[in-house]
């Protein structure tokens, strides 16, 4: 008798807890209804406990209930264990041991919003958009975020092996991974062109970001930047005042920045500028369909009040607001407590944001694709600069190395046809030459080397340019 009722006070307390969170108003039928409910869970519990085929402990049971709970919700709202709220918590601090991609539910489907730069998951090829059907061999199918995250995780030095399926590619593509320690900084580099275009990019939004980026803008201003451009390609958010903080910089004061909506008062809320914003200068924003959440709500303001151009692709669509709550024993719930709003009140969540400027970055050849999850473009890269050590940012792929590359993917016996080899050279040599700078030089001098050949950036260069010329023309006044 005493086992069932501390069943009961367990069970009881769980409720209750969601009881006073969920802001129940204490209508007399709706608490019949709750307590008749919790009534059945209890018996259920009980019943359990007392005639399953094997032992379970009581915990074992509230956990999996209350997960199944979250799962009726969205695919953002989840319960989180101990292990798994301590986890999250040392991922916002922006390290963790890993591949280095954030995932979501997708139309039932674990799909990747984005890889983070510079990780094992980046580097072997894996982009934004592509749909995770097995990993190591298991499918997952109705498989959940915490779970999907915990197979995914692990010491670093471990591999793990990802079954993909990737737009205009038939066949599925695997990848097997080697885990690394993964570093997130929210701006990570920043640079000035030889136009005198700024470029910062913007990974994440965390505490620091705001900052950060004040300090940026005030570098890049110093040395004469006349337009800017903010890369918040796979973006996958972060920080909702974070956000609000980056638009303060570019936004007249007292603008709405952004509305939240919620089913109760508390979350209805209204955010405005409050600063004095950075000059005027020409602005524009990249995004694509990794770019989610706090990058959207950045892209929202801009567009609604024509501060400056999207361009790229439409965005991923979650306009969601998460609350964190801690629970008493140490375990955690993510729970989806409003939507966001643009300043014209656009939700624009599943829809994401159409950009001013679409320019789509053209799908790579299978082969190369190939050749990129069995991570051959980095392990070549690795031994070609234990010999040739001098790499600068002038590099460039040379036919011997190309002869170099193709025997060392005959020695990892990849079987590439010459027709296929002939039909893709150019892409080879161009992720050769990224691969080798990147592990010589580091992420930074690859994106400055990658833009040159990047639709989406120079598209936005062009933007700006024409921007300054019309700035130009006004200021010369008639002729």
């Amino acid at each position: 008798m005493k086992s069932k009722n501390g069943i009961r006070i367990l069970v009881l307390t769980v409720v209750m807890i969601l009881i006073v969170g969920g802001g129940i108003s204490g209508k007399v039928n709706e608490r019949r209804e709750t307590y008749k409910y919790i009534g059945i869970f209890s018996k259920v519990l009980s019943l359990v406990r007392s005639n399953y085929v094997k032992e379970v402990k009581t915990k074992d049971l509230i956990y999996g209930a209350l997960k199944g709970m979250m799962a009726t919700l969205d695919p953002y709202s989840q319960f989180m264990d101990p292990e798994t709220y301590k986890e999250m918590q040392i991922e916002t601090e922006g390290k963790f041991e890993g591949v280095g991609i954030s995932i979501w539910i997708r139309d039932k489907q674990l799909t990747v919003v984005s890889p983070i730069e510079g990780t094992p998951a980046y580097e072997a090829g894996i982009q934004a958009g592509d749909r995770i059907v097995e990993i190591d061999g298991e499918s997952t199918k109705d498989i959940t975020l915490q779970d999907a995250v915990k197979k995914m995780r692990g010491p670093k030095g471990t591999s793990v092996t990802l079954t993909i399926e990737r737009e205009g590619i038939d066949e599925p593509l695997e990848f097997t991974i080697v885990r690394g320690v993964i570093i997130v900084k929210s701006i990570p580099y920043s640079f000035l062109t030889e136009e005198k275009i700024g470029c910062i990019r913007i990974r994440d939004f965390k505490k620091s970001t705001s900052k950060d980026l004040e300090e940026v803008l005030g570098e890049l201003e110093k040395k004469g930047m006349e337009g800017l451009i903010l890369d918040l390609r796979n973006n996958c958010g972060g920080l909702l005042n974070e956000a609000v903080e980056v638009c303060d910089k570019f936004l007249p004061k007292n603008s709405l920045i952004v509305s939240t909506e919620g089913r109760i008062s508390s979350q209805s809320l209204r955010y405005l500028s409050s600063e004095v914003p950075h000059p005027d200068y020409p602005l524009t924003i990249l995004i694509n369909k990794g770019s989610a959440s706090a990058s959207e709500i950045v892209a929202g303001a801009i567009q609604d009040y024509a501060r400056g151009k999207i361009v790229g692709e439409k965005s991923f669509g979650k306009a969601r607001v998460q609350s964190v709550l801690r629970l008493e024993d140490g375990s955690g719930l993510k729970l989806t407590t409003a939507y966001y709003l643009t300043p014209k009140g656009r939700n624009i969540d599943e829809k994401g944001i159409e950009p001013d400027i679409e320019v789509k970055l053209p799908t790579l050849p299978k082969i190369i694709s190939k050749i990129a999850s069995k991570g051959y473009f980095r392990g070549f890269s690795q031994r070609y600069l234990l010999t040739h050590p001098d790499v600068n940012k002038e590099f460039r792929v040379k036919l011997a190395y190309l002869d170099e590359f193709s025997s060392f993917l005959k020695e990892k016996k990849f079987d590439l046809k010459e027709k296929e080899w002939r039909e893709v050279v150019p892409e080879i040599k161009r992720e050769l030459r990224i691969a080798i700078i990147r592990q010589a030089l580091g992420e930074k001098i690859a994106y400055e080397v990658i833009k040159d050949g990047d639709p989406q950036f120079q598209k936005a260069v062009e933007v700006i340019k024409k921007e300054l010329e019309k700035k130009a023309l006004a200021q010369a006044g008639p002729q």
